[in-house]
């Protein structure tokens, strides 16, 4: 039997075994993405898994959002996850002098809370 012959009955067989194989492995990578994105190392690498992910919006979207609702000057922004959910937390200094902080669902933009 010729090589190419060998190969074109064998092509048949293979083609599945190969795909369950890429399947699996694709599988058994995503609970390691999932694990990883939950304990992540670096702050930065958590929040950057997130907007990747689609479970956060990016931070221009949060000041839109912000600047729209209380006037003054953002002087600190944190991103928490707190149950599940990330949660931006924003400072603002409005021209009053009252420091105002709201909390705003990271992925839908809701504002939650401002005190």
């Amino acid at each position: 039997m010729s090589a190419s012959l060998l190969h074109l009955r064998l092509r048949p067989r293979l083609l599945p075994a190969l795909a369950a194989v890429f399947l699996a492995g694709t599988l058994a990578c995503a609970p390691a993405q999932a694990r990883d994105r939950d304990n992540c190392k670096k702050d930065q690498d958590c929040a950057r898994a997130a907007l990747m992910q689609g479970e956060i919006r990016p931070l221009s979207a949060v000041l839109g959002v912000v600047r729209d609702k209380v006037p003054g000057d953002i002087i600190e922004i944190e991103l928490d996850r707190d149950d599940g959910i990330w949660i931006y937390e924003v400072k603002v200094l409005p021209p009053s002098g009252h420091r105002k902080k709201l909390e705003i669902d990271a992925r839908t933009l809701e504002i939650l809370k401002i005190k």
